[in-house]
């Protein structure tokens, strides 16, 4: 499985992405990821039908959401992708399954019938995917879930069970730190290692996913981001110092609701105060007052 998948998720859903995919085929990316849930499988597929990349050369991604059986879920999933099989097929959250052993066993027959190479999960945590363990006579091969230097030290103990039964750990948003936490205990240390490697803010962060030994699924809709993300892999590792750095601040938690408000008003206001002058210095100075009032 490549290190790096192109997602059709999060902002993506029920949109047509064809050129979007198209755009990150042609950019390098060769991992595909989409889900039954995100109503993308489609025009995934139309992309695949239209991309210069043989099939051999793809790796495709998808997973039952819970919206029809396992059986139906497949055959139309392989029906919009234009394919007769995928290299990975995932449950997408343990909140749609029914009874875990009935379901793993109907996901073990799709690769026992070819349809997908290999199965796993997503959003599973500890318990659950020890039960699975206990009763799969297949293993899961992947578990995709959120992970961040923020929610590292929840999460070790579940990369380090994958590990030891040989489940690749996959990330999504692994970029919350810049996109949903800014102004964070986290940014220090990866704007120092970014200052060293001569490397971009994001790249560190997917570095320092990499460094964890975890897979990646990241989006997004211009090619200079995607070429960002792509070179990560020709980076330089970071240090053992610059892990733990981050591995420190991350455990400190991402700062409050309230503070990210704060931060992000307060550096569109030094963006553009020049340009919109009176009006945001007096919304941020209003801000101020009822920050000191509560």
């Amino acid at each position: 499985m490549p290190f790096i998948a192109f997602g059709t998720g999060s902002k993506w859903k029920g949109q047509d992405v064809t050129d979007y995919v198209i755009q990150a085929v042609e950019t390098g990316f060769s991992h595909l990821d989409t889900a039954q849930w995100y109503g993308t499988e489609d025009s995934v597929g139309r992309a695949i039908h239209d991309s210069a990349l043989d099939r051999s050369e793809l790796f495709i991604t998808t997973k039952w959401s819970g919206l029809s059986t396992i059986p139906e879920a497949i055959d139309n999933s392989l029906s919009k992708l234009w394919l007769k099989q995928v290299d990975l097929y995932l449950i997408h959250n343990p909140a749609m399954v029914h009874d875990l052993e009935e379901d793993w066993r109907s996901f073990e027959k799709i690769k026992e019938a070819g349809l997908s190479k290999s199965i796993g999960v997503s959003n599973f945590g500890l318990p659950l995917l020890e039960k699975l363990i206990k009763i799969a006579k297949v293993k899961p091969a992947v578990n995709q879930i959120l992970f961040h230097p923020y929610n590292y030290a929840e999460n070790k103990e579940l990369l380090e069970f994958s590990a030891k039964h040989g489940i690749v750990t996959e990330a999504y948003s692994s970029l919350q730190p810049i996109t949903k936490y800014p102004g964070g205990p986290v940014d220090k240390p990866v704007a120092a290692a970014a200052k060293r490697l001569n490397a971009s803010d994001v790249q560190v962060l997917l570095a320092w996913v990499k460094s964890k030994g975890v897979a990646i699924v990241t989006t997004s809709s211009t090619k200079e981001h995607l070429e960002e993300y792509l070179a990560v892999a020709d980076l330089p590792d970071l240090t053992d110092k610059e892990i733990a750095a981050i591995d420190e601040a991350g455990a400190k938690g991402p700062p409050s609701s309230m503070s990210v408000t704060f931060s992000r008003m307060k550096e569109n206001w030094y963006r553009n105060r020049y340009i919109l002058g009176p009006g945001l210095l007096f919304q941020f100075c209003a801000f101020l007052f009822i920050m000191t009032r509560s």
